[in-house]
């Protein structure tokens, strides 16, 4: 087998690393940061003779979908799909106990590494355009950490408890309200009551569904 290059090797080790410290995959740009790459496209073209020496697995339709090769990095993990989300105007869900049931489910097998030591991840189907800028468009899969707070500006399960509906937005806390911003330019956000609102889950991966 051909030696890899020193460049290859430094982003070899710095998906191993980024893996170690985060439990989940690097993006290409994160790559090109981490690594000092000139561009996304350098990185690319790395990435591709890293697969094609057996070193990793690339997953195009997953963000993230960078898989290592070694003695349990290739395995699967089954995630139960949960329902439906909206990324758009929030729709109705059956209850809020309907997030933590996932007896029976429909299940999705990913990547080990997406989901590394993350505990009771759980996948959502998305209904709607509202995150389309976010790259999550009509009909992708979301994976989902469980958390009841998450940082401003991270993309979150939200239930919204008296109108008994959930959307998926990015999330901000202002004084007296909370924003939730869709990641679409025609989309006007959703301003609510900080006591009306549940966080239900982070976005941790999105699965897109290619058509």
């Amino acid at each position: 087998m051909k030696s890899l290059s020193i460049k290859q090797e430094k982003i070899l080790g710095f998906i191993r690393q980024f893996v170690a410290d985060n439990a989940y995959p690097p993006t290409i740009r994160d790559i090109v940061r981490g690594v000092g790459i000139s561009s996304t496209s350098v990185a690319e073209y790395n990435l591709v003779i890293l697969e094609k020496a057996g070193h990793l697995r690339r997953h195009r339709e997953i963000s993230r979908g960078i898989e290592l090769i070694g003695k349990s990095d290739h395995s699967r993990m089954q995630v139960p799909i949960v329902g439906q989300i909206a990324a758009g105007e929030p729709i109705p869900v059956p209850s809020a106990d309907a997030w933590n049931t996932t007896s029976g489910a429909e299940t999705l097998a990913v990547p080990y590494e997406l989901i590394g030591k993350r505990e009771n991840v759980y996948a959502l189907k998305v209904k709607g355009l509202s995150m389309i800028d976010a790259l999550i468009d009509d009909g992708d899969i979301v994976l989902m950490q469980p958390a009841s707070s998450v940082e401003n500006g991270e993309m979150a399960a939200v239930w919204l408890k008296s109108e008994k509906t959930a959307t998926l937005k990015k999330v901000y806390a202002n004084p007296g309200r909370v924003r939730l911003q869709p990641a679409n330019s025609q989309m006007q956000p959703i301003l609510v009551d900080p006591d009306n609102v549940e966080i239900q889950g982070k976005v941790i991966a999105v699965i897109r569904q290619l058509t």
